[in-house]
C-alpha cells in the first residue's frame, strides 16, 4: 500500500513561483515512477511531468521552460518547481504513482494564480 501526500500549493500573482512536494509512504521500488497531474476548472486532468527513481524525468511541452520536476530517493519525495506562473496554471495538482495492478493518487493541492 502506498500513500501520497502533496503540499506546497497556494495563491500567487502572475509571474510568481511555487514548489510542490509529494511524499510517498509505504513500499517504493526502484522501478517506480511518479508524476504530477493537474485539473483546472472545467478541464480534464492532464499530465504535467514525470520522474522515476532512476533519475529520468520529463516535463510536458505546455509548461516546459517554466516547470521542473525532481526527486529525492531517500526522502521518497518528488518536487514540482513552478516558475513564471500564469493564470491558466490555476488547478488542483495531483501526485500519481502507477503500478501494474493499481493507481495511487494524492489528495491534491490547490494552486491559484491571480492578480
Amino acid at each position: 500500500q502506498v500513500q501520497l501526500v502533496e503540499s506546497g500549493g497556494g495563491s500567487v500573482q502572475p509571474g510568481g513561483s511555487l514548489r510542490l512536494s509529494c511524499t510517498a509512504s509505504g513500499t517504493i521500488f526502484s522501478s517506480d515512477s511518479m508524476a504530477w497531474y493537474r485539473q483546472g476548472p472545467g478541464k480534464e486532468r492532464a499530465l504535467v511531468a514525470t520522474w522515476n527513481y532512476g533519475g529520468a524525468s520529463n516535463v510536458e511541452d505546455f509548461v516546459k521552460g517554466r516547470f521542473t520536476i525532481s526527486g529525492d530517493n531517500a526522502k521518497k519525495t518528488v518536487y514540482l518547481e513552478m516558475n513564471n506562473l500564469r493564470p491558466e496554471d490555476t488547478a488542483v495538482y495531483y501526485c500519481h504513482l502507477p503500478r501494474w495492478d493499481r493507481q495511487f493518487w494524492g489528495q491534491g493541492t490547490q494552486v491559484t494564480v491571480s492578480s
